[in-house]
């Protein structure tokens, strides 16, 4: 490995402490220009090049088709969903989907011997996209007290040394146990019952940083914390409205879903800060048009919205809705629908008496004439679809404004029918499935009856800690244990300096993953790694290969079978990891019968029928091509709420006060093309045009002028909240379209600037689309003020 010569801070040398974030250098930045459409050949390109850098091009073209093909395996990467009917056999994937299987499928391999070889304080000195580049996990490692180097370890002494500090521990909720989204129905839901029966429900997971708060603003309102609409809804309605979401880099094959529903006369506004090349067209691969023709115009209208202006353009959308329904009586409002299916809808008028709709204009950033054309655009449509990403998901007032997309969905009677409705798109390729699984820090009640009434136990029935209580409860010493089902923790969540001080304060870090992240560098006083197979892998259990499930952002469940011959001989799936760490850990003390789980995924599903409504028949079913949907009863127009009955209420938002000092900017913290969630696929984001960098900062060039700067320049980024100086150094600023006083970066490395408790009200989110920050020319000596935070 080449010497890291960049600059130490707060983790170097004196400390002997490994870094808690990317390394503080530049590369050699190159701008091209920005996109103006997404996909077609030159995402091909990148893709397949992918596959030839982790030298799996034979071996990885081969799985590709059977990736998201009916009996193949789901892709590892977003939870978009494939087609209930005609599949391509050309391909059924993305560009970002190609590049997480050449991860998977990669012939590269950690051995007992590279740990030998690299201590963890020098693994650490990498950045996260060379440490994802060293290959496939092969066998389980252990690092000891003090120890500098990942020594190999025997899985029966794994479980043996991991059971000893889980029944060491003075109470069960001393323990978490974190889930990443790509776990499987069965690991997720043995995974649950594992944490139940020990005691505690400590279950943080991937969704309390990305929807969590789509599920607390829906659950209250329509009375699932779900999406309402199909895949075939997008084909067939009017209108799609996409607001706080990139589908061209965070989900790409929702292109293809929009070119359809194009085709067929729907309109098409997109609502966000970036002028995004995915929001704006496609060009299909598989298609001529995509390859030598124009490709699909995708939005009709753009609306640029300021950081957090979201909630202005959407009462001001209603304003002028209200206008045209008073011009023109019935026609734009469906009052059956809300006489008969929503509560509350006197009230939400009288709100508009104290709001001025050139003040709202102002605070979100979008022209007047814009707005009316948007306006206009739904109007006198019915099936409407509305999605939105983590633009609206990591604001501080996101489940306000998930409600009011609601408020207007319900003045439309726009929702519980078909081809209208709301699509929270999610992220990881089982998120959803996770917590239809049971994974929940807050289970209900009905919940823990059936998993009692089933199993023999009482469950515990106080909440436990989602992702940010976890990490206080860390920091404070109230949990001394982390169990990690994949993921990466660190490079996740917020507040990069405080997580990692509370990471080190754990008697034990446990992460199940298949390839070396930046978690298992930054560790409790002792560490295991679990090496474990990959969605692709072929997953053999007593002599036959096994498929497991997963459920995808539309509520299909669907079987999922490995084919790939897997790296090594030494790894263990998931669900036999925890029905070992449960034998191992809980012993003749258990009354769930975890051999039998072990041995059989067939079983495994027969108890999840039994426990979760939705999954009669289950085994049978999944065995059906494409899968089968769950049930929603919000979809068919039933809004059962706890206190509303069977009604939607219409709710009461505020706008919020987003005043920035003359210094101060708004920073929202997004990924680039060649990344998914904390994963690095590479060095470029093609199509906003930043070429081998991840540094950067991208400001209005107003902005740029006003501040002193010019483009090109190095700027230290500070945040000042809860009086605690956070420093992210030496970035390079970006002139780019957007809107003066916001500025936008790459994340993990600015997440050392989101604090801890800058969450979204009622979920608990890190906030990480709404962070005030200040930017000063880059001080050489700002690393001496950082190693001394």
């Amino acid at each position: 490995m080449k010497e890291d010569k960049s600059p130490k801070g707060i983790n170097d040398k004196i400390t002997k402490e490994p870094n808690a974030e990317n390394p503080y250098k530049l590369l050699d930045l190159k701008l091209t220009k920005t996109g103006k459409w997404a996909a077609g050949v030159p995402a091909v390109i990148s893709a397949f090049s992918d596959l030839i850098e982790e030298k799996t091009l034979v071996r990885g073209t081969k799985a590709l088709f059977k990736m998201n093909q009916k009996g193949g395996f789901d892709c590892p990467s977003c939870a978009w969903p494939d087609p209930d009917d005609d599949r391509s056999p050309l391909g059924e994937y993305c560009e970002n989907g190609v590049k997480a299987l050449a991860e998977e499928a990669t012939t590269k391999k950690i051995t007992a011997e590279f740990f030998k070889q690299n201590s963890v304080y020098d693994l650490a000195q990498l950045d996260d996209y060379q440490i994802g580049k060293m290959g496939r996990l092969t066998e389980p490692m252990y690092l000891p007290k003090n120890g500098t180097h990942y020594e190999p370890i025997s899985w029966d002494n794994a479980f043996t040394k991991i059971a000893e500090h889980l029944n060491a521990l003075d109470s069960p909720d001393e323990a978490a146990f974190y889930t990443s989204g790509r776990t499987s129905n069965e690991t997720s839901f043995l995974y649950q019952l594992f944490a139940k029966e020990f005691g505690t429900n400590n279950m943080p997971d991937c969704s309390n940083m990305c929807h969590e708060t789509s599920g607390s603003a829906l659950r209250t309102t329509i009375g699932i914390g779900k999406g309402t609409v199909t895949l075939d809804d997008f084909y067939d309605t009017d209108v799609i409205v996409i607001i706080g979401q990139n589908p061209g880099t965070n989900a790409p094959r929702m292109l293809t879903a929009l070119a359809k529903g194009k085709k067929n006369g729907a309109k098409i506004i997109a609502v966000n800060p970036l002028p995004e090349a995915g929001l704006m067209g496609f060009h299909n691969p598989q298609e001529i048009n995509g390859i030598i023709g124009n490709g699909v115009k995708l939005a009709d209208l753009f609306l640029p919205v300021k950081i957090n202006g979201d909630m202005a353009l959407l009462k001001a959308l209603e304003i002028i809705l209200l206008e045209l329904e008073n011009k023109n009586p019935g026609k734009v409002f469906d009052y059956d629908f809300i006489k008969e299916k929503t509560t509350g809808y006197e009230a939400f008028l009288k709100q508009f008496d104290n709001y001025n709709l050139d003040e709202l204009v102002q605070l979100s950033g979008v022209s007047k004439e814009a707005l009316y054309e948007a306006a206009e655009i739904i109007a006198f449509k019915k099936r409407i679809i509305v999605c939105w990403g983590m633009g609206l998901t990591q604001q501080p007032n996101g489940v306000e404004m998930i409600r009011e997309i609601l408020n207007i969905l319900l003045l439309k009677g726009s929702i519980g029918k078909p081809d209208a409705g709301v699509c929270p798109v999610r992220g990881h390729s089982n998120v959803q499935g996770n917590r239809t699984m049971m994974i929940d820090e807050k289970p209900t009640n009905e919940q823990l009856d059936r998993l009692q009434a089933y199993f023999g136990f009482n469950p515990p029935r106080k909440h436990g800690y989602d992702v940010v209580r976890a990490i206080k409860a860390m920091k404070e010493e109230k949990v001394k244990l982390l169990f990690c089902m994949g993921g990466n923790f660190l490079s996740a969540t917020s507040d990069t300096t405080y997580t990692a001080s509370a990471l080190r304060k754990l008697n034990l870090t446990v992460n199940v993953s298949t390839k070396l992240n930046r978690s298992h560098l930054i560790h409790g006083q002792e560490a295991i790694i679990l090496p474990t197979l990959s969605r692709s892998d072929i997953d053999i259990v007593n002599g036959e290969a096994q498929f497991i499930t997963t459920e995808n952002s539309m509520g299909v469940v669907q079987s999922s079978k490995g084919m790939l011959k897997p790296v090594s001989d030494n790894l263990i799936n998931e669900t036999q990891i925890v029905c070992k760490l449960a034998m191992a850990t809980l012993g003749n003390k258990s009354v769930v019968d975890w051999q039998r789980y072990h041995d059989s995924y067939d079983d495994v599903r027969d108890a999840i029928e039994k426990c979760i409504p939705g999954f009669e028949n289950y085994n049978e079913k999944v065995r059906q091509k494409g899968g089968f949907h769950l049930p929603n009863a919000a979809r068919d127009g039933k809004f059962i709420t706890k206190d509303f009955g069977d009604r939607a209420p219409f709710t009461l938002t505020e706008i919020p006060k987003n005043e920035l000092a003359p210094d101060e900017y708004m920073m929202a913290s997004t990924r680039t093309h060649d990344q998914f969630n904390t994963t690095i696929y590479g060095l470029d984001d093609r199509y906003r045009g930043v070429k081998n960098e991840r540094r950067v900062i991208f400001m209005n060039e107003k902005d740029i002028e006003q501040g002193g700067f010019k483009a090109g320049d190095k700027v230290d980024l500070f945040n000042y909240d809860d009086n605690i100086e956070r420093i992210a150094p030496l970035f390079v600023i970006v002139s780019y379209q957007i809107p003066e006083k916001n500025t936008v970066t790459y994340f993990p490395e600015t997440n050392v600037l989101v604090s801890v408790n800058n969450v979204v009200k009622d979920s608990n989110m890190p906030a990480s689309k709404y962070v005030k920050i200040k930017v000063r020319k880059h001080d050489p000596k700002i690393y001496e003020r950082i190693s001394r935070l």
